[in-house]
């Protein structure tokens, strides 16, 4: 599957992020703030999830023409990343 730009992206700001939170570990920072971070890191993670599911979903039923086999196929794959991932 290619990845487009928009999950490409998502991933690199949860990159930088996690070095901000590795950053603020160093720093002895509060950890009120870095539980925070770690939280918005996690929230980032299940919307790139949900957007490469997705886009993943929409392509499979794209080309199952038609083939009402095929499309069940994709959408209960779809729900079991969906679920493996929580």
């Amino acid at each position: 599957m290619a990845y487009d730009t928009k999950a490409l992206n998502r991933v690199k700001r949860m990159e930088g992020q996690l070095r901000g939170v590795l950053r603020m570990m160093e720093e002895e920072q509060d950890c009120k703030d870095v539980i925070m971070q770690l939280s918005a890191v996690r929230s980032a993670v299940d919307r790139a999830i949900g957007v490469i599911v997705s886009d993943n979903l929409l392509e499979c039923v794209r080309n199952a023409e038609g083939d009402q086999a095929k499309m069940d196929g994709a959408v209960q794959e779809a729900m079991d990343l969906v679920v493996k991932s929580r």
